[in-house]
């Protein structure tokens, strides 16, 4: 535990979140996208946050790599690609159908185990191809499959029931939500159930950051360093081919990176500076150039980050404008937006 002592849960209200992006078409802005950014110092301190960092908030998906430390912690023996992909939201790629088939057959159970929902994958072009080829939605395909087989086999070792094991009271989520509330540094303020039916704990984008900073910065060999060593060296299989968390983990060294749905993404590094972003109306489009922002204000080298700028917004086929970072995070606004 890195604390006798946890700080209170963060309060639940209406985040006050503030402008984190422009978008500009023409010269002209057209829109505005709120959200909340923190950014944290390698000895823990906030060096920058905008908006609300400490109300309430869902990580989504974000929170996967300390609940694959939690499942560590209870015994899980995965390493490598295996463990990144407990840690995952993939993209449904045949590695990691593959993979999260290799887990269950290690736990001794099979996909009727499963209590995700079944769903397409997630990759567009992957869920293009299936529905070419007629296939149906399943729990393997589903993109948090990997987590779940992860689950059942942590269950079986513990030799805890299997059916119930996504009930908030079950000792696989108690263990998680333990955990959670460790690397936080605070109180879980409401437990709810994620997309794929697995509880969800609200913490504050602060918690976030300050857990993801405390997995990067763990001693060689812990559960956190083994999580963050197998999402680092198999960035795509906590992925997928393409998709820019895993483009950014390969462009920054030591980076680890999450991703969640509703616009979240938090980062850490070795030495301890993390990010932690959430993009109020969930966009996409808002959440990778504010994330590479927030990187450079921790220290990130610019150069690095140039392909995470966002992408162009078109007019007629061509460039017209841009999706870029308040002035607040980028003081070099002077980046060129047409």
């Amino acid at each position: 535990m890195y604390s006798s002592s946890l700080a209170d849960a963060p309060a639940i209200r209406e985040p006050l979140h503030a402008p984190v992006a422009h978008l500009v078409r023409g010269g002209v802005t057209e829109g505005i996208h709120y959200g909340s950014v923190v950014v944290l110092g390698a000895g823990g301190e906030i060096e920058l946050q905008l908006g609300d960092v400490e109300a309430a908030f869902y990580p989504r998906s974000a929170l996967k790599p300390v609940q694959a430390v939690a499942m560590v912690r209870a015994g899980l023996p995965l390493d490598g690609e295996l463990l990144s992909l407990a840690a995952a939201s993939h993209s449904g790629e045949e590695r990691h159908l593959a993979g999260t088939r290799r887990i269950l057959e290690l736990a001794g159970v099979s996909e009727d185990d499963l209590r995700n929902v079944a769903d397409l994958p997630y990759g567009p072009a992957v869920r293009d191809a299936w529905i070419r080829e007629g296939r149906a939605p399943s729990r393997v395909a589903q993109n948090c499959s990997g987590k779940h087989a992860a689950m059942l086999y942590t269950c079986r070792l513990n030799g805890w029931s299997l059916d119930d094991y996504l009930d908030p009271k079950h000792p696989l989520q108690q263990a998680i939500a333990e955990i959670v509330e460790d690397l936080t540094g605070q109180r879980i303020a409401r437990v709810t159930v994620d997309g794929c039916g697995a509880p969800l704990f609200s913490v504050s984008l602060h918690g976030l950051a300050r857990a993801a900073a405390r997995v990067t910065a763990s001693a060689p060999g812990t559960p956190e360093a083994r999580v963050a060593d197998a999402m680092r060296d198999h960035a795509e299989m906590a992925s997928g081919s393409g998709r820019d968390v895993a483009a950014l983990m390969r462009a920054v060294p030591g980076l680890l990176a999450k991703d969640g749905f509703e616009g979240v993404e938090v980062a850490a590094l070795p030495d301890g500076r993390a990010v932690a972003v959430k993009i109020s109306d969930g966009a996409n489009r808002a959440r990778v150039p504010v994330a590479a922002a927030a990187l450079v204000r921790a220290g990130v080298d610019p150069a690095l980050l140039t392909e995470f700028a966002g992408e162009p917004l078109l007019g007629g086929g061509e460039p017209v404008g841009c999706v870029r970072p308040v002035r607040a995070l980028d003081p070099v606004t002077a980046r060129a937006c047409a």
